[in-house]
C-alpha cells in the first residue's frame, strides 16, 4: 500500500509547515493522521520536534502508515493497530480513544434528564451522520412492536425527525411516551448513553469508546463505505463479547427486533456489559496527554503499563 502525494504540492507545503513551526516553536506536535498532517510531520521531523501520532481505527489508513515511521511515538485505540504498525519501529501505546469525561455520570440523573422512568428498559438507536436512513426505516417498521417491550430513544437526523414525530403520534396513547425521537443529541448524548441498556448504532471509534467506558452492550451496524474501518472496529468488540455485529445490508426491522431481544436475556446482557467495561478506557485523554507531555518536556517515555493504568483510570 503506497501513499500517493502530489510532489509539487508537497514541495510547497513542507516549507510552509516548517515556517509555521519555526515561528510558533511548539514543544511537540500531536497529529491524528490524514493527508493534511503529512507536511507538518515531515517538517517537524526535519526540525527535530517530537511527534505523537494517534489513530482510532483498528486498520490504519495510508497516511497513518506513512507518518508512523516518522513520528516519535504512536498511540492507538486498539492493540491490533500496534501490531499493524510494528514495521514503523516506533514505540506504540494502547491508550483508547479520548472521550468526554464519564466519571461523574449518574445513570438515574441521566434518566431524569431525558424523562425516562427508573425501571424502564431503554434501547438507544443512533445511526450517526452517515446512512441514517437505513436506521430510520427499520425503526419506522418495527416501532409498534418495539414499544410494546422497551423504551426507545431514537436519533433521527434532521430529515427523519418529522416522520418520526408522525410515527410517535400514531402510536396508542398508552405507549406513546415510550418513543423519544430527537433530530440530534449533542450535550445530551452522554446522558442518553448512560440511560441506555442497549445501543444499536454505527462503529465509529468515539461512539464505541463512550459505550464501552459506560459498559453499554451494543449491536453494531458498521458503515460499509469507510474503507472497512468501521467493520474492523466492530469485529474487535464482537470477538470480545461486547457487541453483536449486523452487516449494513442485513439491517432492517426484523434485525432491529432481534437486537432488542437481548434485553430479554439478563445473563447475556450482563456478560456483554462486563465485556464492554473490560474494553473501556474512560481516561484515554489522560493517557494521551501523558505521552504528549513526556515528548514536549523531552522526558523518557513512560512504560506501557503506566499508560494502560492511566487510560483505564486506575491509580498509579
Amino acid at each position: 500500500m503506497h501513499l500517493v502525494l502530489d510532489p509539487a504540492r508537497l514541495a510547497a507545503s513542507v516549507p510552509q509547515a516548517a515556517a509555521i513551526l519555526v515561528r510558533e516553536r511548539p514543544a511537540a506536535v500531536f497529529t491524528t493522521g490524514g493527508y493534511v498532517s503529512v507536511p507538518t510531520v515531515l517538517a517537524a521531523t526535519a526540525l527535530r520536534i517530537p511527534v505523537l501520532l494517534w489513530d482510532g481505527n483498528v486498520v490504519p489508513g495510508r497516511s497513518v502508515r506513512f507518518t508512523a515511521g516518522r513520528a516519535t511515538a504512536i498511540a492507538v485505540a486498539f492493540e491490533a493497530t500496534c501490531r499493524a504498525l510494528a514495521g514503523a519501529g516506533r514505540p506504540c501505546y494502547v491508550t483508547g480513544t479520548p472521550i468526554r469525561d464519564v466519571a461523574e455520570i449518574d445513570r438515574e440523573a441521566a434518566r431524569a434528564t431525558l424523562e425516562v422512568s427508573r425501571g424502564a428498559r431503554v434501547l438507544l438507536i443512533f445511526g450517526g451522520s452517515q446512512a441514517v436512513r437505513r436506521f430510520n426505516a427499520a425503526v419506522a417498521e418495527a416501532l409498534p412492536r418495539l414499544v410494546e417491550r422497551v423504551h426507545v430513544i431514537h436519533v433521527t437526523g434532521d430529515e427523519g425527525y418529522a416522520p418520526a414525530l408522525a410515527a410517535r403520534a400514531a402510536l396508542p396513547p398508552e405507549v406513546r411516551d415510550r418513543y423519544r425521537p430527537y433530530p440530534f443529541l449533542r450535550d445530551e448524548m452522554l446522558a442518553a448513553l448512560a440511560t441506555a441498556d442497549l445501543l444499536v448504532g454505527r462503529a465509529g471509534s468515539s461512539t464505541l469508546a463512550e459505550a464501552t467506558a459506560l459498559g453499554v452492550p451494543m449491536v453494531v451496524v458498521p458503515y460499509p463505505h469507510a474503507a472497512g474501518h468501521q467493520r474492523a472496529n466492530a469485529i474487535v468488540l464482537a470477538e470480545a463479547g461486547a457487541a453483536r455485529l449486523v452487516e449494513d445490508e442485513r439491517f432492517d426491522a426484523a434485525a432491529l427486533l432481534e437486537a432488542a431481544r437481548l434485553l430479554d436475556d439478563p445473563a447475556a446482557h450482563l456478560r456483554m456489559s462486563a465485556a464492554a467495561r473490560e474494553l473501556g478506557r474512560p481516561r484515554a485523554a489522560d493517557a494521551v496527554a501523558e505521552l504528549v507531555m513526556a515528548l514536549a518536556e523531552r522526558r523518557e517515555l513512560p512504560d506501557r503499563a503506566l499508560i494502560e493504568r492511566r487510560s483505564r483510570g486506575v491509580a498509579r
